[in-house]
């Protein structure tokens, strides 16, 4: 029964989960206005602008009169009352979280209204226009000139809203309700271990495009058949059906012309030659181009083929050991989330001093500079749905807010050469229902995207009851294509010195990637081997976990946790933790720890 809830489920157009179109893919290349900036905003935990004494909600209401704060009322004479002010609100700076902009709204999880004042003309009078959100987190209800256009939930994903019947040229106000509060039934769920930036968390743009326009494209190269790329362009507009659609790759001497069906769809097959392969040696990108009557559309892709046979996980035909590290989208040198094409270069230019050529993004979607950054630092990437631990496997409202996530992830990084693991959760434990939850996720991967491989960091087991000999004992691993899991021996499973008992019994003849090892360290604070908390103690930790692991013949990979120290309500230990998992290679402030060094010779090794 459960498994036929979620097929219903999947069913369900995009838009009715949602409140919004489909998602415009490659906002970052196309035309248009930035709205990031200043904001004014009111911080609303009773959420009085929204609902009335009544608990109704305003935007509900034929009338909803002076309370509701979408409307950004105004007195018109000093007898009228008016409880709220945009105008004499303070100001945040978009994009950016709340949390670490202001003291008093360090720990705050509620609703916080957001407003800004534009202008806009649009170039030609017939062209459309919409307003694209990076990310909002939690739940974003959006109104611009008092008009509700929808609403999102999903805090790492993009989304859209078509306003062209709604703009003005003077005086547009764009009003948000932005609430992060966290709930059992949501994706992520209550329970994390990671901080709940609430905010206008990525940029916001207005896109104008032509009345027809490219709205969606995919172009890689064939698995099957390395002297072909395949894919598709989707048109949108009323003049979508029967169209020439031009897609142009100069660096290939490719000019392709197709038709389009009556839904302006178009598949593609384009035979081609002496393509330059991108790879971490070699992160060559070629620039394309869709071209109609009308639209003209740029990017940069980079083409290569990503598989696995028998253990091996075979970038372009030939075997690869991935040298990674996790990642949480935090920039620690400025504080709170990361969001932009210099926080990217840092996160990654550490990685690549580290000796990646590989990273987890863990453990949710993170920014579309960080991808781009990362195609072209030639770094391999691993995607994550942020299905983290415990949540309502039987809740189909859960499931569609999973699903949704990952269908906007894999549409805006579906054209990414660096990604090439779609991951569909983390540490979640084993129940029928969760099973079926995650099977029918990994399904609508593979319907979205054939050309990557599926994962997810599961957990390992104690073998016929010996506690030193481990296996993955999870009915999903007989769903992915490659097998990872996290493990902790040495931290919470023990001393660094138990790392030589264990024995690996992995029957799966599928490639290995050890999701997470590690263990806290304060930087800068020094003992023994084995006292915690010090460096020498990570140190050690990482040498013998590095000689465990190499125990596994399938492996062919790891992302050790993590690359840089990150803030979590769940740590307390005062005068060490002080609200940050310590489990970085790298301070806050930048400074390496000993076990970097220890990772660094390792992959240096690897890399010969």
């Amino acid at each position: 029964m459960l498994k036929y809830v979620f097929l219903l489920v999947l069913c369900v157009s995009f838009k009715s989960l949602t409140g919004q179109e489909s998602l415009l893919i490659n906002a970052y290349h196309r035309p248009g206005l930035s709205l990031n900036g200043h904001w004014r905003f009111i911080i609303d935990p009773y959420e009085t602008g929204f609902y009335n004494y009544r608990y109704q909600a305003y935007d509900e209401l034929p009338n909803p009169g002076r309370g509701a704060f979408f409307n950004d009322y105004k007195a018109k004479d000093s007898t009228e009352l008016v409880e709220y002010s945009f105008d004499r609100a303070e100001i945040i700076q978009v994009p950016g979280d709340w949390n670490t902009q202001y003291e008093k709204l360090f720990y705050y999880e509620g609703s916080i209204w957001y407003r800004k004042m534009f202008d806009y003309t649009k170039r030609r009078a017939d062209h459309r226009v919409f307003v694209y959100f990076g990310a909002v987190n939690y739940q974003a209800d959006v109104y611009l000139n008092g008009k509700k256009l929808g609403f999102h939930k999903g805090g790492f994903t993009p989304f859209n809203f078509e306003v062209t019947g709604l703009l003005r040229e003077k005086d547009n106000f764009l009003v948000l309700k932005v609430d992060n509060k966290r709930r059992k039934e949501e994706v992520p769920t209550l329970n994390t271990d990671w901080w709940n930036y609430g905010g206008i968390t990525r940029e916001v743009k207005l896109v104008e495009v032509a009345p027809t326009f490219v709205r969606d494209y995919f172009v890689h190269l064939n698995p099957k058949n390395e002297n072909q790329l395949k894919g598709y362009v989707q048109l949108d507009g009323a003049a979508r059906a029967k169209r020439k659609v031009q897609l142009l790759i100069p660096g290939l001497q490719i000019r392709h012309e197709v038709t389009t069906d009556t839904s302006g769809y178009a598949p593609l097959e384009i035979p081609v030659k002496n393509l330059r392969r991108w790879s971490p040696d070699d992160p060559y990108l070629y620039t394309l181009t869709f071209q109609t009557d009308e639209d003209t559309l740029s990017d940069q892709v980079g083409f290569r083929t990503i598989a696995t046979k028998g253990t091996d996980i075979l970038l372009n035909g030939k075997p690869i050991f991935l040298r990674g590290i996790c990642i949480h989208e935090e920039n620690p040198m400025r504080g709170g989330r990361a969001y932009s094409p210099e926080d990217a270069r840092l996160l990654l230019g550490w990685a690549k001093e580290l000796g990646c050529n590989f990273v987890r993004l863990a453990h949710y979607p993170h920014n579309e500079p960080m991808i781009r950054t990362a195609d072209e630092m030639g770094i391999l990437v691993w995607e994550e749905d942020p299905v983290y631990w415990t949540i309502e496997w039987e809740n189909p409202a859960t499931y569609q807010n999973a699903a949704q996530q990952l269908r906007e992830v894999i549409s805006r990084d579906r054209n990414r050469a660096a990604v090439i693991i779609w991951s569909m959760a983390n540490e979640t434990p084993v129940s029928t229902p969760r099973l079926a939850f995650l099977q029918n996720l990994a399904k609508l991967a593979r319907s979205l995207d054939s050309t990557r491989l599926i994962s997810a960091a599961l957990e390992q087991h104690s073998k016929d009851n010996d506690p030193l000999t481990r296996t993955i004992d999870d009915p999903f691993a007989a769903d992915v294509d490659v097998l990872s899991f996290n493990q902790y021996v040495g931290w919470y499973d023990g001393l660094p010195d138990k790392a030589a008992s264990i024995n690996w019994r992995i029957t799966q003849n599928k490639p290995v990637i050890v999701s997470e090892f590690g263990g806290d360290a304060a930087q800068g604070l020094h003992g023994t081997r084995t006292t915690r908390w010090t460096e020498e103690y990570q140190e050690y930790l990482y040498e013998e976990s590095l000689k465990m692991l190499q125990q596994i013949p399938q492996l062919r990979g790891m992302t050790p946790w993590l690359l840089a120290d990150f803030r979590s309500p769940r740590r307390f230990l005062p005068g060490i933790q002080d609200g940050w998992n310590r489990k970085g290679l790298l301070a806050p402030n930048g400074e390496r720890k000993k076990a970097f060094y220890i990772l660094q010779k390792y992959y240096r090794q690897k890399a010969k």
